[in-house]
């Protein structure tokens, strides 16, 4: 009866899984190229995996230092977006911060000292909210490209594409994700 039962809980484990956010299969959303389409479902899945992990999470968690050192979770999605607005500059325009977007998001691409003092004491709605909105605007621009833009290279960017720039996006929000659980699994 308990191999029956260690099954059923595999089983269901598998099957909840596979309906949230775990594709498994890269589809790239109508009316983008196949390449843009495929890193939007990256940086979709991504973006909902971590969204799901922190959507119903108290100010406690919200506002939690690990250490005197650390990230609070707000200030890591607030970090996100900012690191996402960066690369639409870089990638659309070709260019950085100007002085009145350094000081929107400055601190927040940079974190530390001056973001644990800034990014408190607001709702998790709060930094998400801020997140979605960047992510919209990633999706109108990215949907006017072609996979021939995305395989070139960004002006004044180091010499690397505009694929490898969401790339990395993406593999930034991957990079804290896990971090944002390791705080999760302290603060309890």
């Amino acid at each position: 009866m308990k191999t029956y039962f260690n099954l059923f809980i595999l089983f269901s484990f598998i099957a909840s899984s596979h309906f949230t956010y775990s594709q498994y299969e890269i589809v790239p959303p109508k009316g983008y190229d196949l390449q843009i389409g495929n890193m939007v479902s990256m940086l979709e899945n991504l973006k909902g995996r971590v969204t799901q992990s922190v959507a119903t999470i108290s100010q406690k968690e919200t506002d939690f230092l690990l250490d005197q050192d650390a990230n609070r979770i707000g200030a890591m999605i607030y970090h996100l977006a900012a690191t996402e607005k960066v690369y639409q500059l870089i990638t659309f325009e070709n260019r950085q911060f100007n002085k009145e977007e350094e000081k929107t998001w400055g601190v927040a691409l940079s974190l530390g000292e001056n973001a644990r003092e800034q990014f408190k004491d607001q709702p998790i709605s709060y930094y998400l909210s801020i997140w979605d909105e960047v992510r919209a605007e990633t999706l109108r621009l990215l949907k006017e490209k072609d996979d021939k833009w995305f395989s070139k290279k960004a002006k004044g960017a180091g010499g690397m594409t505009n694929h490898w720039a969401w790339f990395h996006v993406m593999e930034h929000q991957a990079n804290h994700m896990g971090q944002i659980r390791l705080i999760q699994k302290r603060v309890k």
